[in-house]
């Protein structure tokens, strides 16, 4: 099948247009259209459903997606093969583990710290949970790292490392003056957590739900870094991984309330989509990198050193 038939048709669903799709193609309308039409002439079958406003998928055009995309990527490889460039790697992380942890494993992927040959082109995708799964899914990251939230992976994966849970409030916020905060004591509070899919929602739903029982939640529908400062501005408290929160706590615009019972860690997974090619060993180097940087087990060597 040619390739410019899937990428024509990539470019439609990725934009939602055919218009807009030639556009970014650089192709004028006619020709994608036409591209277009023999596509479905190969398949024998529609895969949009074009109107005024632009073009949506069918039933068959959204189970091609993910092999038209699959099939693009594998002509890309075979492309940087065949000119000795170096593998890329689409890695997608939610923004919670990009917010301080993703940076350095990248650095030392970068620097070559798995050993000579290792490195490669690395394109990094961020986002709330939703975001990166539904890109997985797609096709369009070779792997993603994510928080455990119990759901099952899609295809390969595995747990590189853990992180402490750990509740915040801003340094004005009124338990933060308490030695120990009890879970009756926090019934009283607004648990500040971003929308659903997002880490801080999912570990109130996971690991707080006997913690957060009866509790006030406020939904902060944005980015990590709105709830980290409507949480400092002492708008509530919320439920968050270390990483995510390190270094609010470390320059004191968040403080860690002092919990009469603990919370459990969470688990950092990594899912890849097998088949990756040259980019095999940059993935596995880069696996590697993660487990060396695991968050917990580097906090506990801290401890045991002070």
């Amino acid at each position: 099948m040619d390739s410019r038939y899937l990428r024509a048709f990539v470019a439609v669903a990725d934009h939602g247009g055919i218009s807009a799709a030639a556009h970014e193609l650089g192709y004028a309308q006619s020709s994608v259209s036409a591209q277009l039409k023999r596509l479905e002439a190969e398949l024998d079958t529609a895969v949009l459903v074009r109107a005024g406003t632009g073009a949506t998928l069918t039933d068959a055009g959204r189970r091609l997606l993910p092999h038209a995309r699959e099939a693009l990527e594998l002509e890309e490889r075979m492309r940087r093969a065949a000119r000795g460039d170096r593998p890329r790697l689409r890695i997608g992380a939610q923004e919670s583990l990009a917010h301080g942890w993703m940076p350095e494993v990248l650095a030392a992927l970068e620097y070559g710290a798995a050993g000579p040959g290792t490195s490669s082109e690395v394109e990094l995708t961020v986002g709330n949970r939703a975001l990166v799964q539904r890109a997985f899914g797609a096709g369009e990251l070779d792997v993603a790292f994510q928080y455990d939230n119990g759901s099952r992976a899609l295809g390969p994966h595995t747990v590189v490392g853990r992180d402490r849970t750990v509740l915040v409030a801003g340094p004005g916020h009124p338990l933060a003056r308490e030695e120990r905060v009890t879970p009756e004591r926090l019934l009283d509070c607004v648990f500040l957590v971003a929308e659903r899919g997002c880490t801080s929602q999912m570990l109130v739903d996971q690991l707080g739900r006997d913690l957060l029982a009866g509790a006030h939640t406020a939904q902060v529908t944005g980015s990590l870094s709105a709830l980290l400062r409507l949480t400092a501005h002492g708008h509530g408290v919320t439920l968050l991984p270390w990483l995510a929160v390190a270094r609010e706590l470390e320059q004191g615009d968040l403080v860690t309330l002092r919990l009469a019972e603990p919370i459990r860690p969470v688990s950092i997974v990594a899912q890849w989509r097998p088949r990756l090619g040259l980019a095999e060993r940059s993935l596995h180097a880069l696996l590697e990198l993660a487990r060396r940087a695991d968050p917990l087990a580097g906090e506990e060597s801290r401890t045991e050193v002070s």
